[in-house]
This record gives structure tokens, C-alpha cells and sequence, in this order.
């Protein structure tokens, strides 16, 4: 397994419980393709440089996670088909991170 640390924006429009949700959707599709989640930093709500699909700022969410090289495209797959998430940005990290 490699260690992956993933980026994701989503829309500042949804209330804390759906953002909870969103957050818990993320972790649960980690777990689904087989994958570990190390650690979750909820970063809050932050301005964005650009507007994003007519969005100024949205909330920000760092997932640092385990998972075979083999499942990240469906992973990628499954976050682009959220309508929730905004943009994503999903890196391959070499060090590990500890929970």
C-alpha cells in the first residue's frame, strides 16, 4: 500500500451536518476501495483565489490515507462524481504520517 494525501474543497453552501456527511461519504469510500484512513484535518471555510463554479470560498479538508495503486483511479472517479466537492487535489506522499 502507498500513502496518499488528498486536497478536497467543497461547497461552502451546505450546513455543518451536511458537511459532516460529506467528510464521513469521502472516509467511507477510502474504506470501501480497501484503503486506511490515517488522518482527517477539517481546515475550515476559506477564501478561494478564483471562483470556482460561481464559488468565492469554500471549506477545505486534508485526507492522509492508505491505499493500493490499483484503486486510486476509481477513487478519483468517485470523488469527481460527488457533487458536494468542489476541486481536488490528490498527491502520492512518501512519508507516513501517524495517526
Amino acid at each position: 500500500m502507498r500513502t496518499y494525501e488528498l486536497l478536497s474543497i467543497i461547497k461552502p453552501n451546505i450546513d455543518s451536518e451536511e458537511f459532516d456527511k460529506v467528510v464521513a461519504k469521502i472516509e467511507e469510500t477510502i474504506a470501501t476501495l480497501e484503503g486506511k484512513v490515517l488522518s482527517t484535518d477539517k481546515m475550515g471555510r476559506k477564501k478561494l483565489s478564483y471562483d470556482i463554479k460561481d464559488y468565492r470560498d469554500g471549506y477545505f479538508v486534508v485526507f492522509n490515507f492508505e491505499m493500493e495503486p490499483a484503486q486510486v483511479a476509481k477513487f478519483n472517479r468517485q470523488l469527481r462524481l460527488n457533487e458536494n466537492v468542489l476541486r481536488i487535489m490528490l498527491l502520492e506522499t512518501t512519508a507516513t504520517v501517524k495517526a
